[in-house]
């Protein structure tokens, strides 16, 4: 079975899907096994001994930190933001010292870099004089939006609430490229959600130039796209900014940041340096964005006349649809949105994938009126997928597009409390009722900047007996040191269900774990999920268990004449059991062993045993598993080239038994800057599966073709492609976008599958086209 996905994980977190053969490993598996423990032995023993002859060579980072905030220049001056960075005022400003953090960390600044910072009443400016003694060197290989292909980077994180937990990130390339993302849980993949989102946009301005001397940048944040708490006439922020060389794999950073934070450490707000601020006044503005959407929609339909033969026809629907959104900050750390007749045409197609498990894939949300302090509604319960609320519940049954009269959203922040608001009105579909979707979510920050205690209410109403209401709470306390403690508890009301007490329709959670990129890390934890919990405006990706699992690592810092960044061994393992008779469901263990380079390319090695007891059959690509126990085995290799090359990508193998058969699997992701106006990436992934005992085998192919096309950083073209040998389609998704200005863009849409296998046992043969659509949609922001 083919559905579409975005989820993505990083490399040490993602858990393998693949398996080995029932009953023992076997020959391959223990010779893998084998070598893998031989090549850990000998990187472990080599990364010792590397990182003990170095270690004198450790920066004192927190000697470096300045230990009280920085204030900030407050200027009367006005600043024309043009990217020439040729105001006086800007001389008058002492620019950052900047910190090496790669490819060397404490290592020599190869190019100078003049970044200094300012504000008056109403904005935040940021100039940067980024000087280049090979200005033919510069990398911009790209006009699009929001996408990075290891361009040059002029970049800020702001921790605009000072709650070292949350930020907005904000960057441009030489050619002017805007790049922004919120950024929750401090930077962490610990297991839970995701903590980037880069579908949100916000309204600021940057402006680039270039010359024989280098590139230079000017940026003008407004204070009420930050969101901010003032103490009397000052303000306290948290800030990282940073010059990264793509060429070099350089990363000029300010403050400087230890290396136990790990590769992205730059991007954690609690590693920001605390700023001040003096009398912001910022203005409270109303952007109102009504849009306009017309488009037409062919799709094919079987007749069956009594008199004659059968035949496919045409069936044409025109849409012409009005809407408007609201957004309204009534101060600075408050923040309110308002939709009718929500529309999302323009949102680029999901990418399929090839399921091979028994339980339903995630697909993530990028419909930006969810995007807007999306971490706020965060409500995890545990992997990268469950959790209570999931925006893609509203307006989404089955894949298809469900109506949304409007809604509304309300995120704020109260001293220590943060909190958001939801309401949002769909239209009946299919047998399903309109429906009225509701989220309450608090967060009060106790004891320290990184702990919590929160709550929150999930309500999904219907008018056919299809009420469900879920509700949480949880807390996340720093203990210590780099110690962190997560306790949850979820419990759901639903009219279908027929609980019988809180504990068979609750979700209890609890995971004890250590942050760092620096020696010994772990993260241990335990969840229990009753058969009635059904968090219907959520995702659970299974139910009725009780899992005992962690993921122990030590992690080597290599010295400044190494090749290699770091070292990490590590061993995750997972125990599922039912509840009903405590019985062993699924088990596994993962030891892996990863080297990060400095050069930005990183390799794992690792071997998976995995345990499934399964009672009730169920069928993976046409192929049947039928109930039983299973052992199987797994190694595999995986591969990222740098993400600063004109070519890259990540490759990915695995070779193992697969239940009471043997699978080998193959995942390609190339990427290639043509030059700065196209870039074509794609992937191919393909998997062979047998079961020589049953004479059964099949091969799953997948592919992607996507082109970008971008003249400027306001016209764009792109077209996505996908083709599965599942279903004998291909699905293509062509969008042309021109961007007037942040706020205001003209889309057209095109849409259409495509069936490539058309006799499939239909008389008459099915159509070449499989429906196609085609919109058009016009958005015009006015803001006062």
């Amino acid at each position: 079975m083919v559905l579409p996905s975005h989820a993505a994980r990083p490399m040490r977190s993602r858990k393998s899907s693949l398996r080995t053969r029932r009953g023992s490993p076997g020959r391959v598996g223990r010779h893998a096994g084998a070598l893998f423990a031989g090549a850990v032995a000998a990187s472990c023993t080599a990364s010792a001994l590397a990182a003990q002859a170095n270690a004198e060579h450790e920066v004192d980072v927190a000697a470096l930190r300045p230990r009280a905030p920085v204030p900030i220049a407050r200027i009367s001056e006005t600043i024309e933001v043009d990217g020439v960075v040729n105001e006086p005022v800007w001389e008058t400003i002492d620019p950052l010292p900047l910190f090496i953090m790669s490819p060397t960390h404490g290592g020599e600044q190869t190019e100078r870099t003049e970044i200094r910072l300012a504000h008056d009443d109403r904005y935040l400016y940021v100039s940067g004089r980024m000087y280049d003694s090979d200005p033919d060197g510069i990398r911009v290989n790209t006009f699009y939006r929001d996408s990075y292909s290891g361009d040059d980077l002029f970049s800020f994180v702001i921790d605009s609430y000072n709650d070292y937990e949350t930020a907005l990130w904000f960057g441009t390339t030489p050619a002017g490229v805007r790049q922004d993302r919120s950024i929750s849980n401090d930077a962490e993949f610990s297991g839970d959600l995701p903590p980037f989102n880069q579908d949100w946009n916000a309204h600021w301005t940057v402006r680039t130039t270039r010359n024989g001397e280098g590139w230079f940048a000017e940026f003008r944040i407004p204070f009420s796209t930050l969101g901010f708490q003032a103490e009397g006439d000052e303000v306290t922020m948290g800030i990282t900014i940073y010059r990264y060389i793509g060429r070099k794999n350089e990363r000029q950073v300010y403050p400087p940041i230890a290396r136990e934070w790990g590769r992205l450490a730059f991007m954690k707000p609690s590693q920001t340096q605390r700023v001040t601020l003096r009398e912001v006044r910022p203005t409270a503005p109303i952007h109102v964005t009504p849009y306009a959407l017309g488009g037409l929609r062919r799709t094919p339909v079987l007749r069956e006349p009594a008199d004659a033969a059968a035949y496919w026809a045409t069936e044409q629907d025109r849409t012409t649809e009005p809407g408007v959104d609201l957004k309204y900050s009534p101060s600075s750390n408050l923040a309110i949105d308002l939709t009718v007749n929500t529309d999302f045409a323009q949102v680029e197609a999901d990418e399929q994938q090839v399921n091979l498990t028994r339980f339903s894939l995630f697909f993530p949300e990028k419909r930006q009126f969810f995007q807007e302090r999306s971490s706020t509604f965060d409500f995890g319960t545990g992997g990268f997928t469950d959790r209570v609320f999931f925006s893609r519940r509203v307006g989404l049954e089955r894949g298809e597009l469900v109506r949304i009269y409007g809604g509304a959203r309300v995120v704020g922040r109260m001293g220590g409390l943060d909190y958001g608001l939801l309401n949002m009105q769909t239209a009946p579909a299919g047998e399903r009722s309109g429906e009225n979707v509701g989220v309450m979510r608090v967060k009060q920050q106790v004891l320290n900047p990184y702990s919590f205690v929160g709550g929150i209410v999930a309500t999904r109403l219907g008018r056919n007996g299809e009420d469900n209401v879920a509700y949480g709470v949880d807390t996340q306390i720093r203990p210590l040191g780099n110690e962190w403690v997560t306790l949850t508890w979820a419990q759901t009301f639903d009219e279908r269900v027929n609980e019988r007490n809180p504990l068979d329709a609750g979700l209890f959670r609890v995971r004890w774990e250590r942050r760092t990129d620096r020696g010994l890390s772990y993260n241990l934890y335990y969840r229990r999920v009753g058969p009635d919990y059904t968090p219907r405006l959520g995702f659970q990706l299974r139910s009725d268990f009780t899992l005992f699992g962690g993921e122990v690592a030590h992690t080597w810092l290599q010295g400044p004449t190494a090749s290699l960044n770091t070292v990490t061994l590590s061993v995750m393992g997972e125990s599922y059991y039912r509840n009903a008779d405590v019985t062993p469901e699924s088990q596994s263990i993962r030891p892996e062993l990863e080297l990060a380079f400095k050069s930005g390319s990183r390799i794992a090695a690792y071997s998976n045993t995995q345990f499934e007891d399964i009672r009730t059959p169920f069928r993976i690509t046409g192929l049947s598993i039928a109930p039983g126990e299973y052992w199987f085995r797994e190694v595999g290799v995986d591969w990222m080239l740098p993400r600063t090359a004109i070519f890259r990508g990540d490759i990915r193998t695995t070779v193992g038994s697969f239940y009471d058969g043997r699978r080998a699997g193959l995942i390609f992701n190339p990427m290639w800057s043509v030059s700065r106006y196209l870039e074509i990436g794609g992937g191919y992934e393909v998997n062979r599966i047998e079961f020589p005992d049953r004479g059964e085998a099949a091969t799953t192919q997948l592919g992607r073709v996507r082109l970008a096309f971008a003249l400027n950083p306001q016209v764009s073209f792109s077209t996505f492609a996908q083709y599965n040998n599942l279903d004998e389609r291909m699905s293509i998704n062509a969008r042309f976008r021109y961007h007037f200005r942040e706020g205001t863009d003209l889309w057209v849409v095109y849409n259409e599958g495509l069936n490539f296998d058309r006799e499939r046992g239909f008389d008459p043969r099915l159509p070449w086209s499989a429906g196609r659509n085609v919109m058009v949609k016009y958005s015009h922001t006015f803001s006062w």
